[in-house]
């Protein structure tokens, strides 16, 4: 079948060429001209390629298959641009960058082609953020709110959390109605099982697509691996006019193979021996998130970045921050602290964020941070094992009940107004008293499902403030 589409492609008259070299996954071509960078082409044996460098007399080509072709095959343009298929019916499946199923299911039925190498909408189509993207964590939502359409990078030292933050997530947009696309670049099969079994444990596998590229494949499919995520993601978005969000884990990995191909391409390496465009190849795909005026939709960017030893100021974690509305810190100390998500909130920043927030909300996280400060400061003199001052006691209650209430396993989300009425209570309550966390949330999310709009919040914290899970202790 193959074969007999590349010799009709050859009989209708497209640029042919002759393959004269081969070294692992590149190909080098004579003969094929007036051919472009990511033109896709097709060798004699029915397997593609795209175009990576195209030279004064010859091309360079990165061969998608499994078997190199071989020298003196022929080789035919077939696409001016390399596209994946995209469609509704790949939700809830995995597959790998070439939209190939890799769950052992049956094939995928497409509703059409993406380019991979999409270009980024224009500023004048675009329109500005102003709705809260519900993560359902409330650390997050409350301190470093994102919006929808936002890019915001996930950095953290390798097991500190970031994984299981963005499951959930997905949890949440799921709930919401909204798709979410996963890049899985360069993984161990165990990452990727670990992913499919929270997504399945969760109900919401029929959301998600994951494209996978795990460490056994090429780096030509672990390379494409995040930008064909993001071509799916398109389709939502600019196509069907839906919400969805994307995410890249993680872009580190991502820059290592990108650097790998270069450097077999002979590419001058430059920084930490990356090469030059390093810092174009990331911004060139997240600034394909935003939001379009003509049907207001969005798309969110969440790329990951792993760091060394909490190093944030390295040059891959630099270079995305750069190019982000904000970033979200994951320090492996608080997370061996029992603390999660295990987010450093003063190193953390949502540059756009506040604009999904009201008034109430942002008066609200003002004095949680100012709490967490207090509690912070509080917690560094209680080390040098002298008695408190009264206020430094007091903090000490606020920040640690705020901490407990802050704390989230996967798969635990929780509303806006939930959040808004549980953190409210611990600000209100006497700091003496004694107050039962797990029956807290429970109870603000039922109260919070009967609520019509936030106006009707403080009634709603002095009914449950008056309750029985509140119970006081005196002073100590």
């Amino acid at each position: 079948m193959s074969e007999r589409l590349f010799q009709k492609i050859l009989d209708a008259g497209a640029p042919a060429g002759e393959v004269i070299a081969v070294q692992s996954f590149f190909v080098t071509i004579r003969g094929l001209d007036e051919v472009a960078i990511h033109s896709l082409v097709r060798f004699s044996d029915g397997t593609n390629g795209y175009v990576n460098q195209v030279n004064e007399t010859t091309t360079t080509v990165l061969h998608l298959g499994t078997t190199p072709p071989c020298i003196g095959d022929p080789v035919v343009l077939e696409k001016t641009e390399l596209t994946t298929f995209v469609g509704g019916d790949f939700l809830g499946r995995v597959i790998d960058p070439l939209s190939l199923p890799r769950d052992g299911g049956n094939a995928i039925k497409a509703a059409g082609e993406w380019p991979v190498f999409h270009d980024a909408p224009p500023l004048m189509s675009r329109q500005m953020l102003t709705d809260q993207l519900e993560s359902g964590v409330t650390m997050v939502d409350t301190l470093l709110p994102v919006v929808l359409g936002q890019r915001i990078a996930v950095l953290g030292d390798g097991k500190s959390g970031k994984s299981s933050f963005l499951t959930q997530v997905a949890i949440n947009q799921a709930k919401q109605g909204r798709n979410t696309v996963f890049a899985l670049v360069a993984k161990r099969r165990s990452d990727v099982d670990d992913l499919l079994s929270a997504l399945k444990k969760a109900e919401v596998m029929d959301s998600c697509i994951v494209v996978v590229s795990t460490l056994f494949d090429s780096l030509v499919m672990s390379y494409l691996a995040p930008y064909a995520a993001c071509a799916m993601a398109e389709y939502f978005w600019q196509h069907e006019g839906k919400d969805t969000i994307v995410v890249y884990d993680d872009l580190t990995a991502h820059a290592q193979v990108h650097r790998e191909i270069s450097l077999l391409g002979n590419v001058s390496p430059g920084r930490d021996s990356y090469p030059g465009d390093t810092f174009y190849a990331h911004s060139s795909l997240l600034e394909r998130a935003g939001r379009l005026s003509k049907n207001g939709a969005t798309l969110t960017s969440l790329p990951v970045v792993l760091t060394h030893g909490g190093d944030s100021t390295a040059y891959l974690p630099t270079n995305i921050m750069s190019i982000t509305d904000g970033q979200l810190i994951f320090d492996l100390n608080l997370f061996r602290e029992g603390v999660r998500p295990a987010i450093n909130t003063g190193m953390s920043v949502s540059r756009v964020g506040g604009r999904g927030q009201n008034a109430r909300q942002k008066a609200q996280a003002s004095d949680i941070k100012k709490h967490l400060s207090r509690y912070a400061q509080a917690e560094e003199f209680s080390h040098f094992g002298s008695e408190l001052a009264i206020e430094a006691q007091t903090d000490l209650k606020i920040g640690k009940r705020l901490r407990d209430v802050m704390r989230q396993g996967v798969g635990e989300t929780h509303s806006i107004l939930a959040q808004q009425l549980m953190l409210q209570v611990v600000l209100t309550t006497d700091p003496n008293a004694s107050l039962d966390v797990v029956k807290l949330k429970a109870l603000c999310d039922t109260k919070a499902s009967e609520l019509n709009s936030g106006d009707e919040l403080e009634q709603a914290v002095k009914e449950i403030a008056t309750g029985s899970l509140i119970e006081l202790k005196g002073a100590e």
